[in-house]
């Protein structure tokens, strides 16, 4: 599968990408995650749907 079609966005996706530490990133996904559950979605522990990603970081789906 191609990587820009995986539903999930994994920690060290995450992390490489932002430039930043993979234990600040579980930190980001433990939030984006608690907004989901909020909101009555199930969740993946370490993992947040790529699209929700883009969507709260960008303001907008890549």
């Amino acid at each position: 599968m191609a990587e820009n079609n995986k539903i999930y966005i994994t920690a060290n996706e995450l992390a490489e990408m932002l430039g930043v530490s993979v234990g600040h990133v579980y930190k980001l996904i433990r939030k984006l995650n608690q907004e989901l559950e909020k909101e009555g979605f199930l969740v993946i522990a370490g993992k947040v749907p790529r699209r929700y990603f883009e969507k709260r970081w960008y303001g907008f789906i890549v």
